[in-house]
């Protein structure tokens, strides 16, 4: 049986954190191996997050370290590309990271930038 709702209501402050963090609707999906949090971008590109190594936990009172993972989809069946990764205790912090990353290695694109969150100058005016 699917278990996507009983996570969705089990970890619902992470997925709020992401939808604001991003500005996107953040969902619990079924990876194969596991279940996750994903938050999909522009140009085929997606986030994944989880608390566990086989995806999210069941255990209420686990303190696992949260995993960011950024992938860049295939279209042309293989496998996705990944793109950058981090690990925090807090999940917001393994955000922060993974971006920080994807942003140094200069592997974002630019109309995601547009977001004051992912804009590395947040201080200047949209045009």
């Amino acid at each position: 049986m699917p278990r996507t709702q009983e996570h969705a209501d089990r970890y619902r402050d992470a997925l709020t954190a992401l939808a604001a963090a991003t500005q996107r609707p953040a969902n619990v999906v079924n990876t194969g191996a596991g279940y996750a949090i994903r938050v999909d971008f522009e140009f085929n590109r997606y986030l994944l997050a989880s608390n566990a190594a086989d995806g999210l936990t069941d255990a209420v009172d686990d303190a696992s370290e949260w995993r960011v993972s950024l992938y860049q989809g295939a279209a042309d069946g293989t496998s996705d590309e990944l793109l950058a990764t981090a690990g925090h205790a807090w999940l917001v912090d393994a955000f922060d990271h993974a971006f920080a990353d994807i942003r140094a290695e200069g592997k974002w694109q630019a109309a995601d930038a547009s977001f004051d969150e992912f804009n590395p100058t947040n201080d200047q005016p949209a045009s």
